[in-house]
């Protein structure tokens, strides 16, 4: 078994699931690293990720029939705001309704060139405009001066894992199939896991054979004893003087 180069994109924290494949496979360490770009899923067509994380709106996965997609879970959202702002004063949650007037920034207006999610913080911080954002971004681009509240009443976005699907008849790939089994939190003697399931299907080969070759064996012994039973029988039903026979007459002639 080899390492995966894996990709996620900002606010995805694979910390755990990495942690976990190193424990059970030290010798194949993954390769892993943020992706700030906008089209994560491009890096599997061009063989630059095996594995990504990516986000997309809640209800739109980006599954097709060369890329298979599974949702992981729902983000949070979360409105940032320049420090002092009213949202402060919001206990928990803030209803999207009762921002009605304020003005938002538009990420699409940063991209990664233009210094990207940073850069938009940084703008939301003077206090030009409310920000939203998946709470995991925001914590990630966390500032002194600026804050955010969960924000209610908006879409949602979900994160899912995202690889290649096998071309043609070629097989999964196995290793592939073994880190998505961990990221699905399956245990490491799952029977849904697919170095457990290779190995079950290892050993009932294994025992199939055994089942074979005790069964040509016993049949070897069987014939054996039978052919040995036929060589007593034709040994004992030889010719030859049977008890309480009487002897022959003596011939006269002299």
């Amino acid at each position: 078994m080899t390492g995966l180069k894996i990709a996620y994109v900002p606010g995805v924290t694979p910390g755990k699931w990495l942690t976990r494949w190193n424990e059970r496979y030290p010798q194949n360490p993954l390769q892993a690293q943020r992706y700030d770009g906008t089209e994560i899923l491009a890096r599997l067509h061009e063989g630059e990720s095996d594995v990504v994380f990516v986000r997309f709106a809640t209800g739109a996965s980006p599954k097709t029939p060369s890329v298979h997609v599974i949702p992981l879970y729902d983000e949070q959202q979360v409105v940032c705001a320049a420090k002092d702002h009213d949202i402060e004063l919001y206990d928990e949650t803030v209803p999207f309704e009762e921002l009605a007037g304020e003005s938002f920034l538009d990420l699409a207006e940063y991209p990664k060139t233009a210094g990207g999610t940073a850069m938009a913080m940084e703008v939301c911080s003077s206090g030009a405009g409310l920000l939203v954002l998946p709470l995991g971004v925001a914590r990630l681009h966390n500032r002194k001066d600026v804050v955010h509240k969960e924000l209610t009443g908006v879409p949602t976005t979900s994160i899912g894992i995202a690889w290649l699907a096998p071309a043609g008849d070629d097989p999964a790939d196995p290793v592939i199939e073994e880190f998505i089994g961990v990221v699905r939190g399956r245990g490491e003697n799952s029977s849904r896991q697919a170095s457990v399931a290779q190995r079950q299907q290892e050993q009932a080969v294994e025992a199939r054979k055994n089942r074979q070759s005790a069964s040509t064996e016993a049949t070897k012994t069987a014939k054996s004893a039978k052919s040995a039973k036929k060589k007593s029988g034709a040994r004992a039903g030889k010719p030859g003087a049977k008890r309480g026979a009487k002897p022959a007459p003596r011939s006269n002639k002299r």
